[in-house]
C-alpha cells in the first residue's frame, strides 16, 4: 500500500501548523520523508542493529538501548528544520531508512543531542547524512534522499552550508556526496577521527541549479 496523495498533502499541512509554515514532510519521485517518531523504532531495529549497515556508521546497537534512544531520536531544532527524517517509498509505503541534519560532532561517536534545541539553530556546523537498509541498496536511493535534504537546507532553511564527511573507506558515499554537489574538502576532525570531508555552501547550491535547468 503506497503513500496516498491525499494523506502526504493533510500530513504536510499538520506539519505546517506546527513549525511556522515549514512543511517537514518532503517528497522526491520515488520517495517521501517525514520526521522520525517513536513508533519508527522497527526501522531503527532493522538498520542499527545489521552489522552490515552500520560498518562505516557506527557500534551496532540492541533492541534495548534502541527502545530507549528512540525518545533523543525524536527531537527537532530550528523549529524542526533540524533532525531526523524517516524515508519511506512512495508506492508501497515501505520504510527505508533514516536522514538527518544534525550538528556534527568533533569529538565523540555521536551527535551532542544538547545542541538540538527547538527554538534555534546549533552552533556546531551542520551535516548532511543518511543510513538506508540493505534491501534498498543499489536503488539510487541514498543520492535521492541526500539532494532532498540539501534542497530543504538551502530553500527552507536560514543555513549557508551543509557539511558531510564519510570513513574513508566508504568510497560508495562519497561518490553520492558529489553527485549531490558537495565539494571534496579534505580530511578534517569528526567523530574523534580525521575523516574525508565534503561541504557545499548556499552560493554553490544555486549555482548548480541555474546550471541544471
Amino acid at each position: 500500500m503506497g503513500v496516498d496523495s491525499k494523506v502526504l498533502s493533510e500530513m504536510a499541512d499538520i506539519h505546517r501548523n506546527s513549525t511556522g509554515g515549514v512543511n517537514l514532510e518532503l517528497e522526491t519521485d520515488r520517495l517521501f520523508l517525514r520526521p522520525l517518531v517513536e513508533d519508527d523504532c522497527d526501522l531503527a531495529l532493522e538498520t542499527f542493529t545489521d552489522p552490515e549497515v552500520m560498518k562505516f556508521v557506527a557500534e551496532v546497537s540492541n533492541e534495548e538501548t534502541l527502545a530507549e534512544e528512540m525518545k533523543t531520536y525524536i527531537r527537532r531544532g530550528a523549529g524542526g528544520r533540524i533532525g531526523v527524517w524517516c524515508v519511506l517509498r512512495r508506492e508501497t509505503g515501505e520504510k527505508l531508512g533514516t536522514a538527518v541534519l544534525l550538528p556534527m560532532p568533533i569529538e565523540g561517536d555521536d551527535t551532542d543531542w544538547s545542541l538540538v534545541q527547538e527554538d534555534r539553530y546549533p552552533d556546531a556546523d551542520i551535516e548532511v547524512g543518511y543510513i538506508l537498509k540493505r534491501s534498498a541498496w543499489g536503488n539510487g536511493y541514498a543520492t535521492e534522499v541526500c539532494r532532498r535534504l540539501v534542497q530543504f537546507a538551502f530553500e527552507e532553511t536560514e543555513l549557508d552550508e551543509i557539511v558531510a564527511v564519510t570513513d574513508p573507506l566508504n568510497s560508495v558515499s562519497q561518490k553520492v556526496l558529489r553527485k549531490c554537489g558537495l565539494r571534496d574538502e579534505g580530511v578534517r576532525r569528526a567523530y574523534s577521527h580525521e575523516v574525508p570531508a565534503f561541504r557545499i555552501n548556499r552560493q554553490q547550491w544555486l549555482e548548480l541549479q541555474a546550471t541544471s535547468v
